[in-house]
């Protein structure tokens, strides 16, 4: 008995991938994960975290099992780095001005959004 030529393939042809993952940025914690990946969807920079839950299993793993985002499209890289050297070195606050309490009169630092004498709001 001869064998049979297989003049097609069995398996399917592989589908185009698009565009690869690309790792962004290890956070410090997931906290500053979840900011990084809120403020890239605010943009619509789809994005990932993993890593997320390992430090639960501290002890047990290696020590770099900090969260990792990770760009689902690598055309977003350049945008992205951006917004995320401007969420790690944003610009520093200008002081505000002091203020004098509208209810009892109060002086009161700028840094303050309340009276310290009455606990009355800033106007």
């Amino acid at each position: 008995m001869g064998s049979i030529p297989i003049t097609r393939s069995i398996f399917p042809r592989p589908l185009s991938l698009g565009p690869a993952m690309q790792r962004l940025y290890q956070a410090a914690d997931r906290i500053e994960a979840q900011l990084l990946l809120d403020l890239l969807a605010r943009h619509r920079i789809d994005a990932a975290v993993f890593g997320d839950y390992l430090a639960g299993a501290a002890g047990q793993l290696p020590a770099d099992i900090l969260p990792t985002l990770w760009l689902t499209d690598e055309r977003d890289l350049a945008r992205a780095r951006q917004l995320l050297t401007d969420f790690l070195n944003p610009p520093p606050a200008a002081p505000a001005a002091d203020w004098d309490c509208p209810a009892c009169g109060e002086q009161v630092e700028g840094d303050f959004d309340l009276c310290w004498n009455c606990g009355r709001a800033r106007p």
